[in-house]
């Protein structure tokens, strides 16, 4: 049934002319204010006619007029009582479709829980910790600390060990270095004794030999002190003559081997301890000279006047010239200064 369809049942005198263009709010007005009376339906369409001179007496107040007439179409039109008053149909401005809205399940639920009212309880006051309760958690907490420090105990121990595996591991290093080093030193001296080996086996092959000594010409140049290392660093040392023979085989070997010229070769032969006293490189004492002295003069020639300072016989350099040198023309020996720097010759133990 459309909403319009209880005022078909009017004559059609009583009917407005516009009844279908007519929303509910127009109908409602028309019902009071209509000549032909107020109407009233019911939910089978029939239609009560009261006169329009009978005003609804009943009500003191145009409220509950409005409520009645609501009640009214509610019957008329089948709604539930309830839904749509005059502040739904005020709350629209154009009053159209509000009290034919049929509302489902779901929008009730939600609309109720809306306007469910809300109860303002006072917030009930937590109570008051007991002592228990305090003993509770003090106790709580010292077991956290207890676990914590437990933990700390356990980490400490941990770094205990890892300090004692590291001072071992220290220790092992120190004493593998130790071992290293000895080693490294075993391997320098083993290389000295080779290579005084060498030197050993190398005067012997090359150079002369003598007996128990080997002699072999050096055609460096060096100061007496780097020439007396050099010899000691292939296992021997600067020639020491023993004897005249030695000392003649010696100059023999450095005649062939530097002729046709004559060069100062070093012996290990100086004064620098005292002056005037001759020692050898192991400290004994020089016990026959070889020294070279100016060549005497003719029978019947004129003497010459005094030897000078400078004159070729052999020592005459004093404190300046201390260490001795062999010519290796006529094997004769020469002082000269030991910061020269001449050939040098290195005996070895054979």
């Amino acid at each position: 049934m459309s909403l319009s369809e209880p005022l078909c049942f009017l004559p059609a005198e009583l009917r407005p002319p516009d009844l279908w263009l007519m929303n509910w709010q127009d109908l409602l007005d028309y019902s009071w204010k209509s000549p032909a009376g107020v109407m009233a339906w019911s939910g089978h369409g029939t239609a009560v006619h009261s006169p329009a001179s009978d005003p609804p007496t009943a009500f003191s107040t145009s409220t509950q007029a409005d409520t009645l007439r609501t009640q009214n179409l509610q019957e008329a039109l089948g709604l539930s009582t309830g839904l749509g008053n005059k502040d739904s149909v005020a709350g629209n401005p154009e009053g159209k479709g509000v009290w034919g809205t049929k509302e489902t399940p779901g929008e009730e639920e939600e609309e109720e829980i809306t306007t469910a009212p809300t109860s303002s309880s006072s917030p009930v006051p937590s109570p008051s910790p007991t002592p228990e309760d305090a003993i509770t958690y003090i106790l709580g907490r010292l077991a956290g600390l207890d676990a914590g420090l437990h933990q700390l105990h356990i980490r400490l121990h941990a770094l205990d060990t890892r300090v004692v595996q590291l001072t071992q591991g220290l220790r092992q290093l120190r004493d593998a270095t130790s071992d290293t080093r000895d080693s490294v030193q075993a391997l320098k001296e083993a290389q000295v004794r080779a290579e005084q080996e060498h030197g050993r086996l190398e005067g012997c092959l090359k150079g002369l030999r003598l007996g128990h000594k080997c002699f072999l010409l050096s055609r460096d140049f060096e100061t007496q002190a780097a020439a007396q290392a050099r010899c000691k660093a292939r296992g021997g040392s600067l020639a020491q003559p023993a004897d005249r023979q030695q000392m003649d085989a010696v100059a023999r070997y450095l005649r062939s081997a530097l002729a046709p010229y004559n060069w100062p070769v070093w012996l290990g032969v100086n004064d620098r301890r005292s002056e005037g006293l001759y020692l050898f490189e192991n400290g004994q004492r020089v016990s026959f000279f070889a020294w070279h002295r100016a060549p005497s003069p003719e029978p019947g020639a004129q003497p010459s006047a005094a030897s000078h300072p400078l004159s070729p016989n052999q020592p005459n350099g004093g404190v300046l010239e201390n260490c001795v040198a062999q010519a290796s023309d006529d094997g004769s020996w020469w002082d000269h200064d030991c910061e020269r720097r001449l050939y040098f010759i290195c005996e070895f133990p054979f």
